[in-house]
């Protein structure tokens, strides 16, 4: 599990790819076996992980701020296209 492989889940669900509880499924088989290189942040992937697999409860929403949030803290850029 490497960050790029969070950020490219995140794209898909954010462009309607995959839905909230496909994504949630995804990380908590993702948890299971983590399988992390050593050249990655293991607190960061986990944390992240752990956090999209609680996504289908009340305590652990996944608003725009927190999308935001994750991805910058993953490396990644968000930027909005939106078509009229």
């Amino acid at each position: 599990m490497t960050r790029q492989a969070i950020l490219e889940q995140l794209d898909h669900y954010l462009n309607h790819q995959m839905n909230l509880s496909q994504l949630v499924d995804w990380a908590e088989t993702a948890l299971v076996e983590p399988n992390i290189p050593q050249s990655e942040d293991v607190d960061l992937i986990m944390d992240t992980l752990a956090y999209i697999g609680a996504a289908d409860s009340r305590g652990f929403p996944l608003t725009w701020d927190i999308l935001s949030d994750l991805i910058e803290r993953l490396g990644g850029q968000v930027r909005v296209v939106m078509h009229v």
